[in-house]
């Protein structure tokens, strides 16, 4: 917000109340709606001047200093397939599946047959478009559903939740980790780490591997940046200032972190 803007006064306090009156912590089912339909829901054209050609919005996975962002996106897919060991045949269901390039991953690398949710129409409508261009009908699915809304019992073999978790709220939590139970099928082996290890026992979860991506979040940040600042006309041709400078400054970090020298990722 401190970041310098060509919008009006009146344009930028609007923008204030908006993001005050939809990033709400209570997170119920129309709040929830709000905040996606107000990051999400505004133009598909403005968010590929800056992702990656697979449309991952979350956490990239550097494996080295000179890969660039659509390799370390692809990276990070693959590294989420492996740790949930996916096998040929099996169901995964994807919880805020966004453009939906985990299912397609997923489904065409590893032959699963994947399901994702989400809560925005512009995200669903793209990947129920891209299944279709990708011929994926047959293992890929995509609707709109709120996770609580999840029907049936152990239907899916894996449950994957990428850059959605922290959007759930801690007094949904036993909500979210009872939905994700009922439709899991029994089975794992796994050793409990961290804050989150009481609900996730309380709900039947063991934690099998945890991973920081810090970093990796620091250079992925880094080149969304860069590719937004790079569009900017062609951005603000798809949404208005205070949209473009909403996503802008919607990112996690300072500019003076994302732009800071990042470790050495050597020996990941």
């Amino acid at each position: 917000m401190r970041l310098p803007s060509r919008a009006e006064p009146a344009k930028a306090a609007g923008l204030l109340k908006r993001l005050a009156q939809r990033f709400s912590r209570q997170h119920t089912r129309h709040c929830d709606q709000q905040a996606i339909t107000f990051h999400y829901d505004v133009s598909n054209a403005f968010y590929a001047l800056w992702l990656d050609a697979q449309w991952v919005y979350s956490c990239a996975y550097f494996e080295a200093d000179q890969d660039m962002l659509d390799q370390a996106q692809r990276n990070k897919l693959d590294h989420i397939c492996r740790k949930l060991r996916l096998q040929r045949g099996e169901r995964l269901l994807d919880i805020g599946c966004g453009w939906g390039a985990l299912v397609r991953w997923a489904a065409r690398h590893h032959g699963v047959r994947a399901h994702g949710i989400a809560l925005s129409q512009a995200q669903h409508d793209f990947a129920q478009q891209r299944i279709i261009d990708v011929g994926l009908q047959a293992l890929v699915t995509a609707e709109l559903r709120d996770y609580r809304d999840l029907q049936g019992v152990a239907i899916y073999d894996k449950v994957s939740t990428i850059g959605m978790f922290e959007h759930v709220g801690p007094a949904n939590m036993p909500t979210y980790l009872a939905a994700v139970q009922r439709v899991l099928r029994p089975g794992g082996e796994l050793d409990c780490v961290s804050n989150i290890q009481l609900g996730m026992e309380r709900a039947g979860f063991e934690i099998q591997d945890v991973e920081a991506l810090r970093r990796h979040y620091a250079l992925t940040l880094r080149h969304w940046v860069q590719r937004l600042e790079a569009n900017r006309d062609a951005a603000l041709r798809e949404v208005d200032e205070p949209t473009y400078r909403g996503v802008e400054t919607a990112l996690p970090l300072t500019r003076q972190d994302i732009y800071a020298p990042v470790p050495d990722l050597a020996g990941v």
